[in-house]
């Protein structure tokens, strides 16, 4: 009896951790002008709260990434990408590093299935790795020709293979953006001070930020890192909710004129099209390559990669919104809003919807399908009775094939 006690209280405390993961009730910093709101995407939002094994992630997760670069390309420096190096459990997406042969180091890499484009509100809530590798959140176009980094750090304040102290590095969280041109390969970005003309030190690409005890080590505890993607020329940069830096104008985004429509590169014919491009979200590990430090390379020893737990970045959820303006009248007819109610429950529930509700898919913790019902109303009942008490995610189908995801716990 006394058994079976501690294991409800224990059920009771993952679900109330799982569900403490969730961005509800974190209202979303950028500010949009008049009486314009938010609306959420759910293709490109996901609060990790399922189950996806390193080796066998499910439709739940697949659904939605792919758990490798974009393109076919093994990543930088000393890395080599691994699908079995990402995963997801705990309420977490968790991408690992490891030694891989003599002097490689495997690391994980997802993206998402379907592109973002402006105007956006990306944000996502992260925890870096104890390690000298970079950890990336950040938006790449297909052609891997624009990019957008909002966030970009380095764990570690301390590296054993150069016996050097990276604290520098460790205290600033690098925010920016590129823009490229493939052949003959050129990359710009804004410098640590900014780029462009009149003062650019105020927008600066490094953020540190200070306790009152000293910067901080951003390793040390999760945040939220965002960025607003206004249009293709404003990029607002965000951390725990508060916007620390930004680019407005074409001489801050490309002054190199490397997005000309016509001759990329050539100031002589400004056909700048700034950021316009769709991108697909990032998340990456990886060893970059060029970081040296008294002449040596920084990259994890095999004693530091032996430390799973300090080679474990985790995101807790990634959370992205639309401009109610910018989207079409068909846009808003086609999204689908289904309220589920009771939840938690022990049997019956009802989900309403604006739509014709045409299929219901009830994964569990796992990944695993364990229900499926089809339906062709906007208000139908979902029988959970003979499900086991737990946590599952409903992937609800509407008449136009659009889909809706809601979190079910069944007590």
């Amino acid at each position: 009896m006394f058994r079976n006690v501690c294991a409800f209280l224990f059920s009771l405390f993952i679900v109330s951790t799982v569900i403490s993961q969730d961005w509800n009730g974190i209202p979303v910093p950028a500010i949009l002008e008049g009486d314009d709101t938010w609306v959420l995407q759910t293709d490109v939002s996901d609060d990790f709260n399922y189950s996806a094994p390193a080796s066998s992630k499910g439709s739940t997760f697949l659904g939605k990434w792919d758990d490798w670069y974009h393109n076919p390309w093994s990543g930088p420096g000393s890395t080599e990408w691994s699908r079995t190096h990402s995963s997801v459990s705990g309420g977490e997406l968790k991408l690992t590093a490891s030694r891989y042969q003599t002097n490689k180091v495997n690391a994980g890499i997802i993206h998402s299935n379907q592109t973002v484009q402006f105007p956006v509100y990306i944000e996502a809530k992260v925890k870096i790795m104890n390690s000298v590798l970079a950890n990336g959140a950040w938006l790449l176009s297909p052609d891997d020709t624009q990019e957008i980094d909002f966030m970009e750090g380095y764990g570690a304040d301390f590296s054993e293979s150069a016996n050097e102290d990276l604290t520098w590095w460790a205290q600033r969280m690098h925010i920016s953006h590129h823009v490229f041109i493939r052949s003959p390969f050129q990359d710009w970005q804004p410098n640590e001070f900014g780029s462009g003309p009149g003062n650019p030190s105020i927008h600066p690409t490094w953020i540190t930020r200070n306790d009152g005890a000293g910067n901080i080590l951003w390793k040390d505890n999760y945040h939220t890192y965002g960025v607003y993607w206004k249009d293709p020329w404003h990029l607002y940069y965000f951390i725990d909710g508060i916007q620390v830096t930004k680019r407005e104008g074409k001489d801050q985004i490309d002054p190199v004129f490397f997005t000309n429509s016509r001759t990329p590169g050539d100031s002589n014919d400004d056909t700048r099209t700034g950021l316009s491009k769709a991108m697909d979200i990032i998340f990456s590990v990886e060893e970059q390559g060029w970081r040296t430090a008294n002449g040596k390379s920084v990259i994890p020893t095999d004693t530091e990669l032996a430390n799973t737990v300090n080679h474990t970045m985790r995101i807790d959820w990634i959370r992205t919104y639309k401009p109610n303006s910018s989207l079409s009248v068909n846009d808003l007819n086609k999204r689908v809003v289904v309220e589920m109610h009771p939840n938690p429950s022990n049997g019956i529930v009802k989900l309403d919807s604006n739509s014709l509700i045409k299929n219901i898919n009830c994964f569990d913790i796992k990944g695993q399908l364990v229900v499926s019902e089809n339906y062709n109303d906007a208000s139908v009942v979902f029988n959970i009775e003979k499900l086991v008490k737990g946590i599952y995610l409903l992937k609800i189908y509407s008449e136009n094939g659009m889909l809706s995801y809601k979190k079910l716990i069944k007590n």
